[in-house]
């Protein structure tokens, strides 16, 4: 499965409960649409680290790696590169 394709299936599956309507495009802001809040945030960490194997560094915890789709798979081809 395509990274973009796992963190969008993940995200409609644990935050919009199946619904991807809410989810208007793959740039859209988890935080600033109500899809995820701080708990969230977490959860996607935990996702991260455990289906891609990777660490989430506390200063990786910014909206610049983890507030949308493509951030999320910008910040995961990152890491992989750098790994």
């Amino acid at each position: 499965m395509e990274v973009k394709e796992q963190v969008r299936n993940y995200i409609i599956e644990n935050f919009l409960f199946g619904d991807d309507s809410p989810l208007e495009n793959d740039s859209m802001s988890l935080l600033d649409g109500g899809i995820i809040d701080s708990v969230g945030v977490m959860e996607l960490v935990a996702f991260l680290e455990q289906d891609f194997e990777m660490s989430v560094a506390d200063e990786d915890l910014i909206p610049e790696n983890l507030d949308s789709v493509e951030n999320l798979v910008a910040y995961i081809d990152r890491k992989r590169i750098t790994s």
